[in-house]
Order: C-alpha cells, then structure tokens, then sequence
C-alpha cells in the first residue's frame, strides 16, 4: 500500500495531467531507484524517492524530449526542491549537454547527471521500459536512433551506478 508521500507525488502527477501509464511508470522506476538507493548509506533516500516518483511530470504536458525541462520548471514554480527538479531535468538517456539542449531546441542547460541521487533516477529511468524492468543492453538496443556518443554515455552511466551503488 503506498504511503502518504507517494499519495502526494501521486497527486501532484495527476494535476500535472499525467495519465494513469505514465503513474504506473513512475511507480516501477521508483521501486527500480530505491533498490539502488538503498544499497548505499550516503545516498539521499528521500530525495531519491521524490525525484523517481516526479521524474516524469513533464509529461502531463509533453511526450517529447521538452518533457523533462517543463517538468523541471513546473516543480521549481511549486517551490519543490531545486535537487528534485534537477532529478527531474536530467532524467533522459544519460542526460543531454547544454550544447545538445540547444540542438534539440531546449532550453541551453547543463543536463547531465551530476549527483548520485541524479544519475539513480536516471539509470532506474533507463531501466523500465513502460512498467517492464529490462536490463540495460536492452535499453541501449532500443536507443538505437540515439548517437553513439549518447548510447556510450547510458552505459557508462550505468556502470558509474552499480558500482556506487555495488
């Protein structure tokens, strides 16, 4: 049964327009992001829950790569965290230079993972297709139509993780 905190990260996904999928996706990279917070006793538990549960509220309004950045600023107009917001800007891939934002006609932002607490979210996010775990080389083959620079920086990022987190 979820508690009161997932409840609210719950709701604030639901008045940001996100639909009932994208809830459950949510729930299965935050079960995926506790794992690996869990194994660390440096790592920020509680920002990595709100971080996981929120990464995708972008998405009430956008289903593109914008999703992120929208997301991030929404969050940062409600007062939330400004390292949960980075969490949630920096969710995609392995993140995105601010020269890559640019041409992709974002916001020119440094969105790399930078923290531990940013790159869990970010590698439980590349984990779970829709609500299915898959493991990582899955994820890369499916990015196939990412540069190979991109797909390079999701493995690396990956093994940055299990061995944070090993």
């Amino acid at each position: 049964m979820p508690d009161r905190q997932e409840k609210k990260y719950e709701q604030l996904l639901r008045d940001a327009g996100c639909s009932e999928k994208v809830l459950a996706h949510c729930k299965a990279v935050y079960d995926v992001a506790l794992e690996y917070a869990q194994r660390d006793t440096l790592v920020a538990v509680d920002l990595v829950r709100e971080g996981a549960m929120l990464h995708d509220i972008g998405r009430g309004s956008s289903h593109t790569i914008l999703h992120a950045q929208q997301g991030a600023d929404l969050l940062r107009a409600q007062g939330i965290s400004e390292e949960v917001a980075r969490i949630v800007e920096c969710h995609t891939g392995a993140g995105l230079t601010a020269d890559e934002c640019t041409l992709l006609g974002l916001s020119p932002r440094d969105c790399i993972p930078r923290t531990t607490e940013e790159k869990i979210v970010t590698h439980a996010d590349n984990l779970i297709e829709g609500r299915k775990r898959v493991i990582i080389d899955e994820s890369i083959a499916s990015a196939i139509h990412l540069p190979k620079k991109v797909r390079r920086r999701i493995y690396h990022l990956a093994q940055d993780v299990e061995l944070l987190c090993s």
